[in-house]
């Protein structure tokens, strides 16, 4: 699933040809793409609406509309978003297109079909159930403390949990507890101040250097126009599981915690 680095790749470079735009036709082949409101709705109400701008929540895309309105997407394990020409070749699995009035469209492929769509007045029915973005300002070492406060959770599920850091997930949990030479199994409430600092560090290390490399393209994950992004070359532990670690050279293990594969050196991260 793309997470936090990837998504933002995908907004970035969604912007520039997306903000001005302004929708003409939704052509809707898989409904259960569309979360809210049902399919007609959607289609009756995206028309007309131009892209005022485009953000991020976590692993939401945000598509601020004009008329107050949102659309929020999320890619879920497979999905992938392009602009392109009306008269591009359809790809397999293309489930849900957006037509443009510049004659181009939005396309969602989604070999999974797992990936949503929202269009909503009120963004907070969708991403108000989110915890705090880890690379803004206001996520400080404090703030990382409180979180972990009387969490008894081991480390590892609980940066999965989006309603405690929006964004992280498999890859860059595991690269973030390396980086702060942490155990994934680790109980949230026993990190020391330092330990809760070198993860805050960590946490935010991994997402800066994922974005700059433009994502992980480890499975299915490609950049709008196509190509991979350049993460997998740059990971410590994930799926690097028997090879030897770059610092203290021990092979690299992996468990399972909490239904999710999960990669760790055992000398650099004693439990």
């Amino acid at each position: 699933m793309p997470e936090l680095p990837e998504v933002e790749t995908s907004v970035r470079a969604l912007r520039d040809s997306l903000v001005g735009e302004t929708f003409s036709e939704a052509r809707i082949y898989w409904p259960r793409h569309i979360d809210r409101p049902d399919p007609q709705t959607f289609r009756e109400r995206i028309v007309g609406l131009r892209v005022e701008d485009i953000g991020r929540r976590g692993k939401y895309m945000v598509f601020s509309l004009s008329d107050d309105e949102t659309l929020i997407i999320h890619l879920r394990m497979t999905g992938h978003l392009a602009v392109v020409e009306y008269n591009a070749p359809l790809r397999d699995h293309t489930h849900t297109i957006l037509g443009l009035a510049s004659g181009k469209e939005l396309r969602f492929n989604d070999t999974r079909k797992f990936g949503r769509l929202y269009l909503v007045r009120d963004q907070e029915e969708v991403l108000g159930k989110l915890g705090p973005e880890p690379l803004a300002p206001d996520f400080t070492p404090e703030a990382l403390a409180t979180q972990l406060e009387r969490r008894s959770m081991r480390l590892k599920p609980l940066l999965l949990d989006q309603s405690f850091i929006a964004g992280v997930g498999n890859i860059y949990a595991d690269e973030a507890l390396f980086h702060a030479g942490l155990h994934p199994k680790r109980a949230a409430d026993s990190l020391t101040k330092s330990e809760i600092n070198a993860l805050h560090a960590a946490i935010q290390k991994v997402l800066r250097m994922g974005i700059a490399r433009e994502g992980a393209s480890i499975d299915r994950y490609r950049k709008p126009d196509g190509t991979r992004g350049d993460m997998q070359n740059a990971v410590a532990v994930f799926r690097r599981t028997d090879e030897p670690c770059y610092h203290c050279g021990a092979p690299i293990r992996r468990i399972v915690l909490g239904g999710r594969s999960t990669h760790y050196c055992p000398e650099c991260q004693v439990l």
